[in-house]
Order: structure tokens, then sequence, then C-alpha cells
């Protein structure tokens, strides 16, 4: 459980520190407003569907190999948002 706790927190501080870039950006008016909102909801998606995989493993499926498939799907995801960000 102490493993659940521990990769909700690392989600938590990965999808947090994506939307306060979002933020700088769109309070220093760097970059394309309408972008920004946008890329901030799918921050927001992100956060939420990572912590709602974390909390319900999928019957069936090893755990080890889920947890697994899940952090390299989320990293995937969360590389993906930084590079848009850096390009809006």
């Amino acid at each position: 459980m102490a493993s659940r706790r521990n990769l909700k927190k690392a989600v938590k501080n990965v999808c947090g520190e994506l939307f306060a870039d979002c933020v700088a950006l769109c309070m220093v008016e760097q970059g394309d407003s309408e972008t920004l909102k946008g890329l901030m909801a799918e921050v927001a998606a992100l956060y939420a569907d990572a912590t709602c995989r974390i909390s319900h493993v999928e019957p069936g499926m090893e755990a080890r190999k889920y947890f697994k498939a899940l952090r390299a799907d989320f990293t995937e995801k969360a590389n993906a948002l930084s590079d848009a960000i850096v390009k809006a």
C-alpha cells in the first residue's frame, strides 16, 4: 500500500509541475493563451486518469506488470505534454 501512496505522490508532483509551468507561461503572456489552457486541461486529465488507474488494478493482470506498464505510459504522456508546453 505504501508504494501506491508513493506512486500517487510522484504523479501529483509531476502533474503539479507541468500545471505550474502552464500557469507561469500564461501569467507572463509568453505563448498562446488558448493553447496553454488546453494543455492545462490535458494535465488535469492525465492526473485524474493516472490516480484512478493506480487505485484500481485491472483484474487478471499481474500487479507488477500492470504498474510497470502504468509508469511507462505515464512517463510517455508527461514527456509529450512537457514538449508541448515548451513549444507553446
